[in-house]
Parts: C-alpha cells; sequence; structure tokens
C-alpha cells in the first residue's frame, strides 16, 4: 500500500494488517508516498506492518519508530538474533519462507522463539510479490506449533480453496491477485475477497 486514498479504501473494509513496503527494490516501494500522520489515521486494529528485505537492524528500528508500526515482515536472510531484538520492541514479527518443492520445514526451527508467525511464499525471481501459488500440498510438511501467513499467488479463484490447505492457515497475505497495478489495489476485488473470507 502506497497510494493515501487507495489506503483509506483498503481500511474502511477492516483488514487485519496493512502492508507497507521498504524494500527499495520493490515496485511497491512506500516510503516517499506515505507519511507517518497518514498511517496514524488508520484504525488502531489494523496492524501497520513494515516489509522489509536484507535491511540493516538500525534501518528496520529506525523505520518502526517513524510510521509506528505495529508488525513487520522479514522476507531476507535476517537473523534468529534480529528478529529477537525487534521482537524486543513489542513489536510483531512475521518471518518469511520461500517455498518450493525442496524446502525443508525444518528451516523454521531456528526461528520459533523469536517470531511471532511464519509467512510462507513462493520462490521465484524476486522477494516476494512473484504472483505465482506454490503447490499447497507442501505444507502437510509444516509441524510447528507457530501459527501461519499463507501467500503467493493468492486471488479470488484460488482462495475458495482455502479450507482444504493442512494445516489451516492462521492468516492469508494477498497483494498482486488484488491490484489494478503495483500498489494500488482493486477496491471491488478486495470487498469480494473479504464477503467470501466472512461468510465461513
Amino acid at each position: 500500500m502506497r497510494n493515501p486514498e487507495n489506503i483509506r479504501q483498503v481500511a474502511a473494509l477492516q483488514p487485519d494488517y496493512m502492508g507497507f513496503i521498504f524494500y527499495e527494490g520493490s515496485k511497491r516501494y512506500a516510503e516517499g508516498y506515505i507519511t507517518p500522520e497518514l498511517l496514524a489515521e488508520l484504525p488502531v486494529s489494523i496492524k501497520k506492518t513494515g516489509v522489509f528485505v536484507n535491511a540493516p537492524q538500525e534501518s528496520i528500528e529506525a523505520t518502526i519508530r517513524k510510521y509506528k508500526l505495529d508488525a513487520v515482515q522479514l522476507h531476507g536472510r535476517e537473523t534468529p538474533k534480529v528478529c529477537a531484538a525487534i521482537q524486543s520492541m513489542g513489536i510483531e514479527v512475521i518471518k518469511v519462507f520461500s517455498v518450493n518443492d525442496r524446502f525443508v520445514f525444518e528451516n523454521t526451527l531456528l526461528y520459533e522463539s523469536c517470531a511471532d508467525y511464519f509467512l510462507f511464499d513462493t520462490r521465484g525471481q524476486a522477494y516476494g510479490g512473484n504472483g505465482i501459488p506454490f503447490d499447497w500440498e507442501l505444507l502437510k510438511g509444516y509441524l510447528s506449533p507457530l501459527p501461519y501467513f499463507l501467500s503467493g499467488g493468492l486471488n479470488l479463484e484460488n482462495v475458495k480453496h482455502l479450507g482444504q490447505v493442512r494445516p489451516k492457515p492462521y492468516a492469508i497475505d494477498v497483494n498482486s491477485g488484488f491490484e489494478q497495478e503495483p500498489g494500488l489495489k482493486n477496491i471491488d476485488s478486495l470487498k469480494e475477497l473479504f464477503r467470501q473470507i466472512r461468510s465461513k
């Protein structure tokens, strides 16, 4: 999210989290488009989430303080030590893992004590935002008690099958499948998504 009016429109739908990308390599890079004042307008029920990729710990912490973030998504090779330091600030840590058919779910074990949630996305050329789902059958290999977010190519068609995913995701992270263009969400598509999810 980075367009102020679009942010307000999405906020009106009351999502649990709203993501702002602070990775310069992303076409959805939010710095320079959003302000701390804009984010301060958001309902307190929406967790303002900063998305980072291999950013220095000091930079992550400064961004958290600037925008008064509630959570971070860490998409790179951040160490458990960095995750623990951010968590000690009272910030929710969502550690991201990129999944393909060679992914080993034991990779998550080192982060169980320093993350609040894991997020499983599709391994691709970019850090997230690849717009392609991975084989959800692979999730049967996930045995950790830590709740997880499901991401990667979610759209109105495939979210209909989420009820079959085991173990059940704690949350879903949607992006490109609900965009008009990078950083601009399609409100009608999101309304339909929320209708589907909240009717279950």
